[in-house]
């Protein structure tokens, strides 16, 4: 089933999703993943468990909701003044959040549901974390490469190896943006 969009922005579904997901980060802070139970999470969210399988459908879904929630960017990419150089931060820092230990928790949660939204919305976060560097290096009139180039590129062989169990460190990071970058040579 997939995530029912919130209709009613500031709402009352506003409020239970919000209730629903503290509850569930609490719970995941306390305690083991596999002991959580949808009435656990209604109960400490102040809901009724049909409240949790009408709008989410099962547990996966809305760990995958919490997760993709918690995966969206809170701020734009450093600007450093060179296209480069901001991309290089980023995924610096995108690699190394997503191969921690709650980075790839929250990896395995979205991976995991049954539904393919969450999984597209932390992709088009990524994207338009890059869209704002490639705007960013366009706007100074240097040239930066195709973000769909950055993605093959860059996004998915780093989360190839923290897929896979390979952390990738930083020289690895920095010659895949290096190699990114030299297509607009």
């Amino acid at each position: 089933m997939a995530v029912k969009e919130n209709l009613r922005p500031g709402g009352r579904s506003a409020r239970v999703q919000a209730s629903v997901h503290k509850a569930v980060r609490e719970l995941l802070a306390a305690m083991n993943r596999a002991e959580v139970t949808i009435p656990m999470i209604a109960g400490k969210a102040g809901v009724t468990p049909s409240t949790i399988y009408r709008r989410w459908g099962d547990l996966q879904e809305l760990l995958a909701d919490v997760a993709v929630e918690r995966l969206r960017p809170d701020m734009q990419p450093v600007d450093t003044g060179n296209g480069q150089a901001d991309l290089q931060a980023w995924a610096e820092q995108y690699a190394e959040e997503m191969s921690s230990g709650p980075g790839r928790e929250m990896i395995r949660d979205v991976l995991a549901a049954q539904a393919g939204v969450n999984a597209c919305k932390c992709a088009e976060y990524t994207r338009q974390q890059i869209d704002v560097i490639a705007g960013r290096a366009k706007a100074r009139g240097a040239a930066f490469p195709d973000v769909d180039l950055v993605m093959d590129q860059v996004v998915a062989p780093i989360m190839y190896r923290i897929l896979f169990g390979d952390v990738p460190d930083t020289t690895r990071v920095r010659d895949l943006v290096t190699r990114v970058m030299s297509t607009t040579d």
